[in-house]
Formats: structure tokens, sequence, C-alpha cells
């Protein structure tokens, strides 16, 4: 089990004027005309006649789940085109490098194996296009669809050379947890090309992923939202269990939007489990929380945020916060956090390696390049 070996001063700041910042979650509004280009007949003809495979549940936020002021006066939407994003956005925020991650991932949940793969491959290839090619602080993951791993893992190579993609996305609803072996190819695919593997919440319920909580459907958006985190504890449990990280011990992988409060006493239960029951997982030779803090990345949106902020900053000694945790905003969702809001929240003692250490070091990007 982690443990801090001194206690450290809480303090906190929200000046970033001198901290560069790698925002590790946007999400870019891909042009669906460019991803119909990009595909093959048949299926060009049937994304054009409007079949975007799976969709969303249809819980309703009534607030809409985009940030109101991302729409500019002449009526475009800041998130639709690299050249928008990067005025208005990077230039606004301080935003040294952005990781673009496509909100195309309903469709990886297809029941059409071929279908969702042929949509990754045009995202994908939009995403060069339109963003990666035109703003050199853009970075993105390859979208890929779990549902049929030998046509993932083919996806992934496709995209070996393009210096752009710098990790792996998957959703996080799934029809099995994502540490079982039927997953593999996708893992042995990412390290082969030297990237992390990702997974985003919002398709929890959707295609043919299963129902978005252990207990079933729930009736609304704001019980749906809240529930998410359960499909990351069922992950995490797996990948770690599975032994993943035993037979790919290069692979890290990041949990985007899942927030951070229920690590802490997962792992404790982790550990005491371990120890007992250890011997149906004879693969797992140390505590789980030490695979964990070695392989596992989390995000900061949506960080929780409890009205006594030293709670906060008790949580954040509770486990490797320092190497695991990776800033975010979310950008341009609703309840998005601007960096300077995510600073404050933080000890001084985390800020840079939140801000853009961790993640630097992760997807190979230069901190001298970032400062």
């Amino acid at each position: 089990m982690y443990r801090r070996e001194q206690s450290c001063p809480t303090k906190t700041s929200g000046n970033l004027s001198d901290t560069p910042i790698i925002d590790t979650d946007i999400h870019a509004v891909l042009n669906w005309q460019h991803v119909v280009e990009c595909l093959r007949e048949p299926w060009r003809s049937r994304a054009a006649g409007g079949n975007r495979a799976s969709g969303p549940l249809g819980y309703w936020n009534p607030n809409g789940v985009m940030r109101g002021d991302t729409k500019l006066e002449d009526g475009r939407r800041i998130e639709s085109s690299a050249e928008t994003l990067g005025e208005h956005f990077f230039d606004v925020y301080g935003i040294s490098f952005g990781i673009l991650n496509s909100g195309n991932l309903h469709a990886a949940l297809s029941p059409e194996p071929d279908y969702a793969a042929a949509l990754m491959t045009a995202s994908n290839a939009t995403i060069v296009e339109d963003w990666l090619k035109q703003d050199d602080r853009i970075r993105a993951s390859i979208v890929v669809s779990p549902t049929d791993p030998q046509l993932a893992a083919e996806e992934i190579r496709r995209w070996k050379d393009e210096p752009g993609f710098v990790q792996v996305m998957m959703p996080s609803g799934a029809r099995i947890p994502y540490g079982q072996r039927f997953y593999h190819p996708i893992y042995e695919a990412a390290r082969e090309i030297g990237c992390p593997v990702a997974i985003h919440p919002g398709t929890e319920g959707s295609g043919i992923s299963g129902p978005p909580t252990a207990s079933g459907y729930p009736s609304s958006y704001f019980e749906w939202h809240t529930s998410l985190v359960g499909s990351y504890l069922a992950h995490l449990v797996s990948l770690i269990t599975e032994g993943v990280f035993i037979k790919y011990p290069e692979l890290t992988f990041v949990m985007v939007e899942g927030g951070v409060s229920w690590v802490p006493p997962l792992l404790w239960r982790f550990d005491k489990n371990w120890k007992a029951l250890r011997q149906t997982t004879p693969w797992l030779e140390a505590p789980p929380s030490e695979l964990v803090a070695k392989h596992i990345k989390l995000t900061t949106q949506p960080i929780e945020e409890p009205d006594d902020i030293s709670h906060l900053h008790q949580m954040l000694d509770m486990f490797p916060a320092e190497q695991m945790l990776m800033f975010s905003t979310d950008y341009p969702h609703w309840d998005g956090d601007v960096p300077d809001f995510t600073a404050r929240l933080l000890p001084d003692r985390l800020r840079n390696r939140v801000m853009y250490k961790t993640a630097a070091e992760l997807y190979g990007i230069p901190v001298g390049v970032a400062a």
C-alpha cells in the first residue's frame, strides 16, 4: 500500500503564469461530411444516409452537454475546428499542448464490428487531416472499437507512423471488463507502437455495452452521470487481477474523466483481499496497489470539490497522485474545469506534476518545448 513518507503543507495557488499546461482531455466535434468522405463503400452510402451506428441512451441534460460560451457570434462552435479551438481555447487559457479525444466513441459500440471499425478508421483519418495537421499543439488519441480486438489492433498499427497520435482510446462502456484476455490483441498493438491505452466515459449502456450500472438502468441523466465511476472500478480491478500488466509490463492505462476520490478506499480493499485470496491469481506477486501506482494514470476532471479543501488534499495524500494524476479540462463539456480552477484546488507540491510534467513524460512531449 502506498504511504507518503512525510506530510507536506497544503498550500494552494491558482497562478499559472509561469507554468506550462498540458490538457489531457479535449473534445472535438468531427465534421461528419469529412468522416463520410473517408469511408469506403458500402459504408460510405450508409453513413451518408444518416446511420451513425450506436448513439447515446437519450438521458436528458437540462442545460445541454456543451458549455454555453463555446458558440461564437457568427454561429460557429469553438470545438468545430482546429483554428477556432486554437484561438479561443488554447490561446485564451494558455494551453501548451492538448490531447484530442474524439466524441465519436458511441459508434465504437455498434453491434456490427465491421461498420464500427470502418467508422473508427474514418474518424482517425479526419482527426489527422482536420486537427493534427492544422495545429502543432494538438495531439490525439487513436479511437478504436473494442468489439473486435483484431480489427482494433489493425487500426492501432495503421497509425503507428503518425506522430500526432500519442494514445489509444476506447469507450468505458463495454460488454466485459477490460482485463480479460479477449482484449489482449489491443494491448499488444499498443505496446508495439509505444502508446498508452485510455478509456473515456459516456457510453455506459449504449450499443452493445452492458447496463450503465451494476444494478441496471438509471432513470435520469443525474443518476446516470453520478454512477459512471462504477465502470472504472470494474475495469481497474479487472486489469490488475487478470494480469494485464504482468503480460505487458510496459503498458500504461489512462482512466480519463473518472474522478479520483474512489481510488484510496479501492486500493485498501484491493490489497486486503489480495492477502487472503491471492491463490486465485497466482501471477500477482505484489500488492495490487503497487501495480496501480506503476501502470494507472488518472485525469483531474471531474475532480471532487469538498466544502473543506483540506479533505481533498488529505485524499490526494492517500495515493501517489504526484505520479498518477494529470490535468484535464474536458472542454467544451458543461462540467469542465479550466486550468486556474484546478490549480487552486491542488496543493502546491502537486501543481507542476499534475499540470504538465506527468503528461509530458507519458506522451513524450518535451518539457523544454512545453515550457
